[in-house]
């Protein structure tokens, strides 16, 4: 290298001059030379050029003997001690550092600069409220529609002071001394039957696209005597760009609740459920036992009436619609305790592909109108209402203003006020004459009335034959028992056969069940226990005598 290609200097350093000294009138003696030079190239008038000398920094003109570390560049020297002034000129002071990790503290300035040259006040925002029970669904409809979440770069976590407080996004613009702090982002984990959803408690996103900037903010709002709800609030410029910006936001959400919902196709009720595990629960998901046909034992009409309205009825509702009629259908299923009316439903919930089964009991039917929201949202859906009598007797019979407010709620539902929708209404009692009439004999809330009647002879041979599981009964005994079982229920049958099973390991037996031990369950049964006991099991009213 010789001196012609290296850079000129215009100012000549003072070995005597501290090292951040001298760096500083280096740089400035640089920017003097640039401006001399662009100035003579314009007057065309040559400026003596002064070159450093080979092997020197050209910073402080220290040689590599006088240094530890010499580096070379394109156009000259530089040593060690010269690059740590410069970086220590070049790193914020503790004053800088500060005034930045302020600026990430508060909300409001993170706002400030994703809105900027804007101001987040002129901002328009649009909220819209979900039940809580529904935060499983609205967490992974939002990780799908914005994404991965990148913190801080687009997400950060809200510090919420109180749990009733409202926060939301003129809230996170305050700057007074209640201003909200950037936190850690808070999950829960909410159970959906076996599974595990980890769910935001709230958050803030930073979002930009070609069009401009969105905020969206998430927070849980707790009223007093009320159910809780998760708010979504969508923050956008005013103007055209900025509403269709929260519409395309919440449409998104919506078709995403709607056919995404992670409950869909399952057995559902909103019961409240006690979860040893610490894992939340929103909505109780139930895992019951598959039932095949040949299980359901009922007399052929009987059978043949529930698949025509429930099984028959959902393959045909498409064409139904298309007729311009309602896809809604009401039933009522009637009989005596243990006859076989839930077991049925059992059946009926595994025979419907895609559709989601709400069970309803009468402890609950303050929350009818969540059930009804649920079933519309999460349709084709069935509603099953177990032992209806006990919420929709006569008027005549009833004695508190309560009781009409949800006889009035459950009429007006089955009656179709409401959006129509494809949903089943099955109601199960034991006691159909003691219905109001305006249900019972209404078409178009009840379509159809199936009534479960007591097994016959053959019934109750093949009902132990079902639940003789993989005892061994001898067909004759079989023959015997279902003879001498008259007016049992199913549920006395499966009773009695296990009440077998047990005496015939008392004996120890391993062959066949013997008579002798049918007739000691029989017996237990029916006498031991005395009239109420046959009666609680569901027993022949009309027994008095042993077998």
């Amino acid at each position: 290298m010789n001196a012609a290609s290296l850079s000129p200097v215009c100012v000549t350093l003072s070995n005597s001059a501290p090292q951040a000294t001298r760096v500083r009138r280096l740089v400035i003696g640089r920017y003097m030379e640039r401006s001399s030079r662009h100035r003579s190239r314009q007057k065309e008038v040559s400026v003596a050029q002064f070159f450093v000398s080979e092997g020197r920094c050209q910073f402080c003109h220290s040689t590599a003997g006088n240094v530890e570390h010499l580096i070379a560049g394109d156009s000259g020297f530089i040593c060690d001690k010269c690059v740590s002034a410069c970086a220590a000129l070049l790193r914020p002071s503790e004053v800088q550092a500060e005034r930045r990790e302020d600026a990430d503290r508060y909300l409001f300035q993170r706002l400030a600069r994703h809105f900027a040259p804007a101001r987040p006040q002129e901002m328009l925002a649009t909220s819209r409220a979900y039940p809580l029970r529904q935060q499983a669904d609205l967490q992974k409809a939002l990780d799908d529609l914005f994404g991965e979440r990148h913190i801080p770069q687009n997400f950060v976590g809200i510090r919420q002071q109180y749990r009733h407080e409202v926060v939301d996004f003129s809230k996170l613009l305050e700057q007074s001394h209640s201003a909200i702090e950037v936190a850690p982002a808070q999950f829960e984990d909410v159970d959906i039957g076996g599974e595990t959803v980890r769910c935001l408690k709230n958050g803030l996103w930073l979002l930009r696209d070609h069009r401009g900037p969105v905020a969206v903010v998430l927070s849980q709002h707790d009223e007093y005597g009320r159910a809780s709800n998760l708010v979504v609030e969508v923050a956008a410029p005013p103007g055209e760009l900025g509403a269709e910006a929260c519409s395309r936001v919440f449409d998104a959400l919506e078709r995403r609740l709607s056919k995404g919902s992670c409950y869909r196709g399952r057995v559902l009720s909103l019961e409240a459920s006690y979860q040893w595990t610490g894992h939340a629960g929103r909505i109780r998901v139930h895992e019951l036992e598959t039932v095949d046909r040949s299980e359901v034992i009922l007399p052929d009409a009987t059978l043949q009436a529930v698949e025509r309205n429930v099984l028959k009825f959902a393959e045909q509702r498409p064409a139904l619609r298309a007729l311009g009629l309602s896809g809604q259908k009401g039933l009522l299923f009637h009989g005596a305790p243990g006859i076989g009316k839930t077991h049925c439903i059992r059946y009926l919930a595994g025979q419907l592909p895609g559709h989601t089964t709400l069970l309803i009991t009468a402890e609950e039917m303050g929350v009818l109108p969540e059930y009804m929201a649920l079933a519309c949202l999460l349709q084709p859906a069935l509603l099953v209402i177990e032992d209806a009598d006990l919420i929709a007797r006569d008027r005549t019979e009833r004695e508190s203003a309560c009781d009409e407010v949800m006889l009035n709620r459950l009429l007006n539902e089955l009656d179709g006020l409401r959006e129509r929708a494809d949903v089943f209404f099955i109601l199960t009692t034991n006691r159909p004459d003691t219905l109001e009439p305006a249900l019972a004999s209404r078409p178009g809330r009840i379509d159809q009335a199936i009534e479960f009647p007591l097994p016959n002879e053959t019934l109750r041979r093949q009902l132990i034959a079902l639940y003789a599981k993989n005892l061994a009964v001898p067909p004759s005994l079989m023959d015997d028992l279902a003879s001498r079982t008259a007016g049992a229920s199913p549920a006395f049958i499966k009773e009695f056969l296990r009440r077998i099973a047990q005496h015939h390991l008392d004996a120890d037996n391993r062959r066949e069940v013997s008579q002798a031990t049918a007739e000691a369950a029989l017996h237990e049964m029916l006498f031991s226990g005395g009239a109420l006991n046959a009666k609680l099991l569901g027993g022949a009213a009309d027994q008095t005598a042993p077998v």
